[in-house]
C-alpha cells in the first residue's frame, strides 16, 4: 500500500487443504508468467495462519519433496487484503471456492476470476469456471492449457479458422498494431473533438466538472526532447501520429473555455495515456479552470489523493489557468481518478 503497487492475489479456501494450496501456487505462477504487461505482483496466498501449516502434514510433505521452503510462502495473516482493497490495489482470483466468508464480504468487489469444482451457491460477477470434477487442480490444469488470460480457446480457434480460410490476410500482430495506431491517431481531430471523444461528467448542486481521456502527450517527454537536441546516442524513431503536444495546440485556451461553457463545466481534467516501445503506459494529467478556487480545489484533491496516490510531478505549463503533471502511478486510470474528483466536489 505504501508503494501503491497493485497486487493480484490467488487464494484457495479457508480449509487450505492440499488441493487449495497447489491450485493457488500453480495459478499465481501461471498468471505471473503470462501477464508481461501487468504491473501487479502476483501472490499466491495460503488461506490460513502460518502457524497452522504444521497441521497440514500432507502439504508439508509435498512442499519439502519439491524443495519449497516455508519462507517462500505467503499466508493469510501476513497480507492485509482489506487495506489493499481500500486502496484500490487488490485483484482476487479464487480457486477451490467461490463464496467468501462474511468477514471478507467487502473483498467480493475485487474478485476477477473463480475456478471451483463445487456447485455454485450463487453466480459471481466475474469470469467463472465451475465444473463437477474431483479436484480443482483439474480445472487449473485445463486453465493453464488454454494459454494466456484474455483469449479463450474459442477465440483462438476462430482466428485460426479465418487465417486458414483466408491465407492472404495480414499477420494478426500487424492487424492489431495497425488498429492500435489508428486508435491513438488524433491528428485530424479538433481540440473539441479530442475532449468529447472520451468524456465523463461529475456534478453536485452547485457546479459540474468534466474529465476527458485524450491520446496525446501534454508535453514531449524529457527523454525524447533530449534525443531531438542531440544529447542521446542512437537514432530517433519516427514519431507516432498521436505524439503531439496538447498544451501547445493553437487556440487551446479559447477551445477549452468554449468546451466548458457549452457543457456548463466549471473545470476540466484531461488525462493522457500513451505507450512506449515496451508497451508500458505513460500518463500525464492537466487541470483547467478559469476560476482560481475551482482549479485549486481540483489540484489539491489530485495532489493529496491517497486511495490511490497518483504520484504527481508538476510539469511546466504555458498557461496560468492550467496545472499540468506527470502521473507516476501509471496504473491509476480515469476509473480511479473519478472518485477523487467526486470527493473534491
Amino acid at each position: 500500500v505504501r508503494r501503491q503497487r497493485e497486487v493480484h492475489v490467488v487464494m484457495g479456501n479457508e480449509a487450505c487443504d492440499l488441493d487449495s494450496t497447489v491450485c493457488a501456487l500453480a495459478m499465481a505462477y501461471f498468471l505471473a508468467q503470462t501477464s508481461p504487461t501487468s504491473k501487479a505482483a502476483f501472490v499466491p496466498v495460503l488461506n490460513m495462519p502460518r502457524a497452522d501449516l504444521a497441521l497440514r502434514a500432507e502439504t508439508v510433505a509435498l512442499l519439502r519433496r519439491q524443495r519449497l521452503r516455508d519462507a517462500c510462502l505467503v499466508f493469510r495473516d501476513e497480507l492485509d487484503l482489506a487495506a489493499l482493497h481500500r486502496a484500490g490495489l487488490l485483484s482476487l482470483t479464487l480457486v477451490d471456492h467461490h463464496v467468501l466468508p462474511r468477514a471478507d464480504a467487502a473483498l467480493e468487489e475485487a474478485v476477477v476470476e473463480v475456478l471451483d469444482h463445487r456447485p455454485l451457491e450463487r453466480a459471481p460477477r466475474c469470469r467463472v469456471t465451475a465444473e463437477p470434477v474431483g479436484s480443482c487442480a483439474t480445472l487449473v490444469t485445463e486453465r493453464i492449457a488454454q494459454g494466456p488470460p484474455g483469449v479463450t480457446p474459442r477465440d483462438a480457434a476462430c482466428v485460426a479458422l479465418l487465417e486458414s480460410r483466408f491465407p492472404e490476410l495480414p499477420q494478426r500482430d500487424v492487424i492489431y498494431e495497425t488498429l492500435r495506431t489508428a486508435k491513438f491517431d488524433v491528428s485530424g481531430l479538433t481540440t473539441e473533438q479530442m475532449l468529447r471523444k472520451d468524456l465523463k461528467a461529475l456534478a453536485n448542486d452547485e457546479l459540474a466538472l468534466g474529465i476527458s481521456g485524450i491520446y496525446v502527450d501534454l508535453e514531449v517527454r524529457l527523454a525524447e526532447r533530449g534525443r531531438r537536441c542531440g544529447r542521446s546516442a542512437g537514432p530517433l524513431p519516427a514519431p507516432a501520429p498521436a505524439r503531439q503536444e496538447f498544451l501547445r495546440r493553437p487556440g487551446l485556451l479559447q477551445d477549452l473555455e468554449a468546451f466548458c461553457e457549452a457543457r456548463g463545466f466549471a473545470g476540466l481534467v484531461a488525462m493522457t495515456v500513451s505507450f512506449n516501445e515496451r508497451n508500458e503506459p505513460f500518463r500525464q494529467l492537466a487541470a483547467y479552470s478559469r476560476r482560481d478556487d475551482v482549479r485549486s480545489a481540483m489540484c489539491r484533491a489530485l495532489e493529496e489523493a491517497t486511495t490511490p496516490s497518483l504520484e504527481l510531478r508538476a510539469l511546466p505549463s504555458p498557461w496560468p489557468c492550467i496545472c499540468a503533471y506527470t502521473q507516476g502511478n501509471t496504473l491509476a486510470s480515469r476509473k480511479k481518478v473519478l472518485p477523487i474528483l467526486r470527493g473534491a466536489l
